[in-house]
């Protein structure tokens, strides 16, 4: 038994190949340099808007655009996200028709603006803007 299991030859995997060391490129491709990181100093104002109609909340987009354009700010966006739907299924009647249920569902409508860099006049004028009831807005400076 002994002899059978030293007969059997071991395999060496065909993928194994020895480790280069770092910064040397394989021969006939060019060495790409490494992506850096962005510079510190640029900031980002992340501003995420929601609403359940969206025709409140485009509006409120538009507001907010053309306060961040007038003080020549860099935009990226409106970007849509997902709308969340919330779903809620009720009873039609009290202890009795079990099978009789309706459904209702509120939608949750979301936008994402990024400013880019932005001046301090900018951040005042967002401050100060008078948006619609129902718009809840989220900003994160990154």
């Amino acid at each position: 038994m002994a002899e059978a299991a030293d007969t059997k030859k071991k395999k060496s995997p065909a993928s194994a190949k020895p480790a280069r060391p770092a910064g040397t490129a394989v021969a006939g491709k060019a060495a790409r340099p490494r992506k850096s990181a962005e510079p510190a100093a640029l900031q980002r104002l992340r501003i995420k808007v929601r609403a359940y109609e969206h025709k409140v909340l485009d509006s409120s987009v538009k507001q907010i655009l053309d306060t961040a354009l007038r003080y020549d700010a860099k935009v990226a966006g409106p970007i849509p996200l997902p709308t969340e739907i919330k779903k809620y299924t009720v009873n039609r009647s009290t202890f009795i028709y079990k099978n009789a249920r309706e459904q209702f569902e509120m939608r949750i409508h979301k936008r994402l603006i990024d400013i880019l860099d932005p001046s301090p006049k900018v951040i005042d004028a967002l401050t100060n803007l008078s948006l619609p009831s129902g718009v809840t807005i989220d900003v994160k400076m990154a």
